[in-house]
């Protein structure tokens, strides 16, 4: 497949062609924005002790996974951008495909880890430091990796066979399976149910099992008598919540744009395609960042 289909060619900005050297400036300060927010997280944790906690320990993984996620995707989209390098091998567009998919099951993952930390933070108090141990933290972590890996190592895998001998031109600046596999001029329904039970079994469930760990802690937090105690057991929650919105939402919007919106302009493709893998990025760091005192002070300092 790789000899009819050498490479894809990156989505380009409708209308806006001979401008999108301008246009890469706002993407670039975004990705340089999501770069310094998720070091300055990891280097604060790291010279914190107070923040040794499992909570911080995912809120590092959170961070690790960004910076892989938009680094696998933003440095060659500005490339092309800049230098009008639009054509992406076959390979690399396997490789980037794998590492989005795998590293967004990853994230889903830490951030269910993350709603089971909260739950029995809140819910178990006194079992929480012998559950949660940095150990245990450290296994989940791993488990997180290898599951991701395990699930969209077939989806590769799955499109290379197949012939491309049609149109080359990808949908946005970065390969997704969904649009690779459109491309391909064979039988692709091996390949469509496979990544839809994927995303089911790894996002899907995650999100619903996040969903019912949160109504499992406002079960627990209605049972308190005052309602300013209620609030302030569930702030601890506030930051959680948001992360878990900045990352189903630009993903939930993309498959719906992918399923339904074959009539949307280009443009819109573009811009859902580069809100997902930008917008966690960026405001994960700034949620936790004016969430979290601790992590306030180290900057500043």
């Amino acid at each position: 497949s790789s000899e009819l289909s050498p490479s894809f060619l990156l989505a380009s900005i409708p209308g806006l062609e001979a401008a999108q050297a301008w246009v890469a400036i706002p993407l670039c300060s975004a990705y340089v924005l999501a770069l310094l927010g998720n070091c300055a997280v990891l280097l604060v944790v790291r010279a914190e002790p107070s923040l040794h906690a499992p909570m911080y320990f995912f809120l590092c993984m959170l961070a690790a996974i960004d910076l892989a996620l938009a680094t696998a995707t933003v440095p060659r989209i500005l490339c092309f951008y800049w230098f009008g390098s639009r054509e992406i091998s076959f390979g690399a567009c396997l490789l980037q495909m794998f590492l989005i998919h795998t590293l967004s099951a990853v994230e889903s993952s830490v951030l269910l880890a993350m709603a089971v930390d909260r739950y029995v933070a809140i819910c178990h108090p006194l079992r929480h430091a012998a559950i949660l141990t940095n150990g245990a933290t450290a296994k989940v972590g791993l488990l997180a990796m290898a599951r991701g890996v395990l699930f969209f190592l077939p989806l590769p895998l799955l499109l290379l066979p197949l012939p491309f001998c049609g149109s080359r031109a990808l949908s946005h600046s970065f390969c997704l399976h969904q649009d690779v596999m459109n491309l391909a001029c064979a039988n692709t329904t091996p390949s469509v149910v496979y990544g839809l039970t994927a995303i089911l079994l790894v996002m899907g469930l995650d999100a619903v099992l996040i969903c019912l760990s949160y109504l499992l802690i406002l079960k627990a937090v209605l049972r308190l008598a005052a309602w300013r105690e209620r609030l302030k057991v569930f702030s601890t929650c506030i930051a959680h919540i948001c992360v878990v919105l900045a990352f189903y939402v630009p993903l939930i919007g993309l498959s719906v744009v992918h399923r339904f919106g074959k009539n949307l302009a280009p443009l819109v493709h573009i811009i859902m395609g580069n809100v997902y893998i930008l917008v966690p990025a960026v405001l994960n760091p700034i949620i936790y960042g004016v969430r979290t005192k601790q992590i306030q002070r180290r900057i500043l300092s």
